[in-house]
């Protein structure tokens, strides 16, 4: 990361703060009614109508700085990239995808092998792997009959 970077996100950073302080401390068009309890007071630093010229203008200033910086960054981290990708996605490597054996395909026994009821074959030696589960059959619910309409 280049010190420009670096330079430009602080001043984001701060600007950001900077416009969000600037956008609390205004008031909004309804405040006249708020002066009446107490608050009134508050503007006399920067004169009857100072405060919402200079607070309007330091936001402006501050939103101007704000999207100088935006597009410096943008510039700044897209420097010397020229039709390279730079997505998320850019080093993933997609292998082949096996391809699914259809059913009841013969598979080559290999020699000293079982042959097992799903045409594959299963090494003499290996325990419980040809056994296959034995599902019983699920005996018929009979149909319950429909209850007649009261009238």
């Amino acid at each position: 990361m280049s010190w420009i970077f670096t330079l430009l996100l602080v001043v984001q950073i701060i600007t950001s703060l900077t416009i969000i302080s600037l956008v609390l401390l205004q008031q909004g068009k309804g405040a006249d009614m708020g002066s009446a309890f107490g608050s009134g007071s508050a503007g006399s630093l920067f004169g009857a109508t100072g405060a919402a010229n200079f607070l309007s203008r330091a936001t402006k200033w501050a939103a101007v700085v704000f999207f100088i910086t935006t597009i410096g960054l943008a510039y700044v981290s897209n420097r010397g990239v020229k039709g390279q990708d730079t997505g998320v996605m850019s080093s993933f490597t997609q292998s082949a995808p096996v391809a699914p054996q259809p059913a009841g395909s013969a598979v080559p026994a290999a020699p000293g092998s079982v042959p097992t009821a799903g045409g594959g074959a299963v090494p003499a030696g290996a325990t419980g792997a040809a056994s296959v589960p034995v599902v019983p059959a699920v005996p018929s619910v009979p149909a319950v009959p429909a209850a007649p309409a009261s009238k």
